[in-house]
């Protein structure tokens, strides 16, 4: 029970926000992003911490939640998509893909987006059926892209095994 008054506090203190409180709601979870970024990425340690990751990335989507139209809103997706992706979690990361798409359609990065979307469809879900439909809809939409070739190729090998790659190969030579 306690927790779910928690919530709802928060809840209400982020609602009833505005002007100088809600600049410094944004400068401290800007201020949290940096300091978790720098703890995952410029730690001495091989491997990057899975929790921290998972912290970071709920940061970044907290952050474009409260502030849809500021412009670092679709970096943090982007961000967050790409720690996700890394994390090995699919379904997350083609929702963070999504939302990159819908609400951000004039992002740069807009391009590489669908491509890597198309991409985790098709090596992580194993979902060959969306990953031809979003290398098909990348193609249309942005047949100049420099990973255009790399979507192509990804057609044209999918659902190949790699033992049938090699073969293909070796016959090529």
């Amino acid at each position: 029970m306690r927790k779910y008054y928690f919530f709802i506090v928060i809840l209400f203190v982020g609602l009833s926000c505005s002007g100088p409180q809600k600049e410094a709601n944004k400068t401290g979870l800007m201020d949290s992003i940096d300091s978790m970024e720098n703890k995952l990425y410029n730690s001495q340690d091989v491997q990057i911490s899975k929790e921290d990751a998972i912290n970071l990335i709920t940061l970044y989507e907290q952050y474009a939640d409260e502030f849809p139209g500021d412009t670092l809103a679709p970096l943090y997706l982007f961000r967050a998509s790409d720690l996700s992706m890394n994390l090995q979690r699919p379904k997350e990361t083609i929702e963070l893909f999504n939302a990159l798409l819908s609400d951000y359609p004039d992002y740069e990065k807009t391009p590489s987006v669908l491509f890597l979307k198309a991409f985790v469809y098709e090596d992580q879900l194993r979902d060959l059926e969306n990953a031809k439909t979003y290398y098909e809809e990348f193609l249309e939409k942005y047949p100049d892209s420099d990973f255009a070739d790399d979507a192509e190729m990804s057609l044209k090998n999918l659902g190949k095994t790699p033992e049938e790659l090699i073969l293909e190969f070796e016959k090529n030579q």
